[in-house]
């Protein structure tokens, strides 16, 4: 058997791709984000987050790289997902300081979040009703459902399988851009859930 190796420029970055017959393994090296407002920073991401978990079947893998890559490009407190687990949400994949395990069905943002099967977003999360303290560095928070069979329309029967959570260490950090932003990323969420769940 012999081995291929080439190395090719994407919008990711640099790729190394070993091609063995039958296997093809890719690997991002780095996201390069360019602009400098918020709008500019997630439209050069999100075409690299679709890149990233394009040809990946892994559900997991393809949550952890666009965790991290959301991280290292918006430069956030803390960005993780938690998973639906019975009239809990459990932690998933997430970057930055340790974080809450469990959160119940109802509590705090995330759970309100599920609850509400919408987008919230919370300026000072000391003034958010039952806030659950993961960390007292998060001064804002904004919580994105994930849809699992999600329809253009976001018919109420949708059922939540998970919410991405971003914080920030900073009062006020969130506004539509985000919104409108991470609800796009959601949706690449859920069409990966579909694919596995």
């Amino acid at each position: 058997m012999t081995a291929i190796t080439n190395f090719c420029v994407s919008s990711v970055g640099v790729k190394l791709i070993e091609q063995i017959p039958h296997l093809c393994t890719i690997m991002s090296e780095s996201i390069t984000i360019s602009g400098t407002t918020r709008k500019e920073k997630y439209e050069s991401l999100i075409p690299q987050i679709k890149t990233l978990v394009q040809g990946e079947s892994d559900f997991i893998a393809n949550i952890s790289n666009s965790v991290g890559a959301i991280k290292h490009a918006m430069n956030f407190f803390w960005v993780g997902i938690y998973f639906v687990k019975g009239n809990d949400l459990v932690l998933g994949p997430f970057q930055g300081p340790v974080a809450c395990t469990r959160i119940a069905f109802g509590k705090g943002v995330c759970g309100t979040s599920w609850k509400e099967k919408k987008t919230m977003m919370v300026n000072d999360v000391q003034i958010f009703p039952g806030h659950i303290v993961c960390s007292s560095d998060s001064k804002s928070e904004i919580v994105v459902p994930c849809f699992k069979n999600a329809r253009p329309d976001r018919s109420i029967g949708e059922e939540v399988f998970a919410v991405l959570d971003i914080d920030s260490d900073k009062l006020n950090d969130f506004d539509e851009t985000d919104k409108f932003y991470l609800e796009q990323i959601a949706e690449r969420f859920n069409e990966c859930a579909n694919v596995q769940i």
